[in-house]
């Protein structure tokens, strides 16, 4: 049998140039869609390589480093915009991971140091957070955790809403029952505990009177003054039930024994009043019915209750002598 060696060339030359640009194809198709796996992989990476800011925020910062903190609640599972701007959204994720990690962290819808950590571990996946696992995502609106939180006549709180951080300032009281209005939830009663201390650095008698109140405390009270006074009377000085500061635990009246320990505008014009006036805020705290204020925070002067909004806000505040609702206005955005 005749074969013709050229067409035997031929063919297996053939065979050579298909087979190789079969596999040029493969490897352009290869470069061109990269496998799943290794797209996550490497978006897991880019994560794991992000900065969080060292600066702490809170609600109304803008900027880039709001903007960081944003991209990496999103790459967790939050729905947070990436406006650059702290707003409630970004609030209740904080809260939310705050509450999740409550034994390490306290819960204050704020930004910090201990926040940041929690997050690095997040993304190293040493930590587990589960975007609404510890505030429901229907409070972003009203957030009775965050310490700017406005309590008023057109702001209540829950019938039900009780802080699960209250904890026992130690401050002196002017009585020795253990009953819960000597409570102030954690972060601050550590700030009053700061407050006192200084104030008896200053040599003042400083005594804390009442802290945390519930809903039916409150209510209980508030149906005494009006059968008292009468109701018109009793809603220039007392909250009705779900209106009161001093359910969300950030409130304490304080007062001394130049007035008997009363809560009374008097303490305003003792040794201890003007020293709250000046200093309070150094600790995160604000006379929250300042005086001249009333057509604003709708109560009388009172120079004995003592509101914790965190350093930041305090120092705004009692340096311009606006009231919470006023900075809050301004942080509109």
């Amino acid at each position: 049998m005749h074969v013709n060696i050229r067409n035997v060339f031929f063919i297996i030359f053939l065979l050579c140039f298909l087979t190789a640009c079969e596999e040029v194809d493969l490897a352009n198709k290869s470069k061109q869609a990269p496998s799943v796996e290794s797209g996550a992989t490497q978006k897991n990476e880019e994560v794991k390589k992000m900065i969080l800011p060292d600066t702490p925020l809170q609600k109304g910062d803008q900027g880039e480093d709001v903007k960081a903190v944003q991209h990496i609640l999103k790459s967790i599972g939050y729905t947070v915009k990436e406006s650059g701007i702290f707003d409630e959204e970004t609030v209740w994720a904080m809260t939310d991971i705050q509450l999740q990690q409550s034994d390490s962290l306290e819960v204050t819808g704020l930004y910090n140091h201990e926040v940041k950590a929690i997050l690095e571990n997040c993304l190293e996946e040493k930590v587990d957070i589960q975007p609404g696992n510890g505030f429901d995502e229907n409070n972003i609106e009203f957030n009775p955790y965050e310490i700017l939180v406005l309590v008023n006549k057109k702001h209540m709180l829950p019938e039900d809403f009780v802080p699960e951080d209250l904890v026992v300032p130690d401050v002196p009281f002017p009585f020795t029952e253990d009953l819960p209005k000597k409570m102030m939830r954690k972060p601050a009663a550590a700030a009053l505990e700061k407050l006192f201390a200084a104030a008896q650095k200053a040599d003042l008698n400083l005594f804390a009177q009442s802290g945390y109140r519930s809903y039916e405390r409150q209510k209980e009270l508030y149906t005494a003054y009006v059968e008292r006074d009468g109701e018109d009377a009793a809603n220039k000085y007392s909250a009705q039930p779900g209106q009161s500061e001093h359910q969300t635990g950030l409130a304490m009246d304080v007062t001394s024994p130049d007035v008997n320990f009363l809560l009374n505008e008097a303490f305003g014009e003792t040794d201890e009043g003007k020293w709250i006036k000046e200093h309070c805020h150094e600790f995160g705290f604000i006379i929250r019915y300042p005086k001249g204020k009333q057509s604003i925070t709708e109560y009388q002067f009172e120079p004995w209750h003592l509101r914790y909004v965190g350093e930041k806000a305090a120092k705004e505040i009692m340096e311009k002598g606006i009231t919470l609702e006023e900075y809050l206005e301004d942080l509109s955005y």
